[in-house]
């Protein structure tokens, strides 16, 4: 088969929604290929290790089969798998679990007093 750009595999394999997405997104050093930098032209291999950092989660991919097609969901497991480690996974979970509190539905905006039993739990938290 013929190379494929890794711009256009990334896009192909629904990691990203748009090519130029995913151009930009290895153009500002948040993909790497065998931990080394790359530009979007960069040919794919079958075998290569794919990082892509998206906010605090560097998801992990390796390259089963060429593709140069977007494919539909269900077959995307035919080209890519993912090998993301289960810490990076984690990662999506902490802000969630440590800065949501609970409020009852339509009780509306804090009071003065509640927002600042909420600050200070807030400073607590960052301590």
């Amino acid at each position: 088969m013929d190379p494929i750009r890794l711009d256009k595999y990334l896009w192909a394999v629904r990691v990203f929604k748009t090519r130029s997405d995913a151009a930009e997104a290895i153009r500002n050093n948040k993909v790497t290929v065998n931990d080394a930098t790359v530009k979007p032209s960069r040919e794919v291999r079958i075998g290569d290790r794919i990082a892509v950092r998206r906010q605090q989660v560097t998801y992990s991919y390796r390259v089963l089969e060429l593709v140069s097609s977007r494919q539909p969901a269900k077959n995307v497991p035919l080209y890519c798998l993912d090998i993301t480690p289960q810490e990076e996974l984690d990662k999506l979970n902490v802000p969630r679990e440590t800065l949501f509190i609970l409020r009852d539905r339509g009780t509306g905006r804090p009071t003065k007093k509640e927002r600042r039993v909420l600050d200070e739990m807030m400073e607590e938290l960052r301590d």
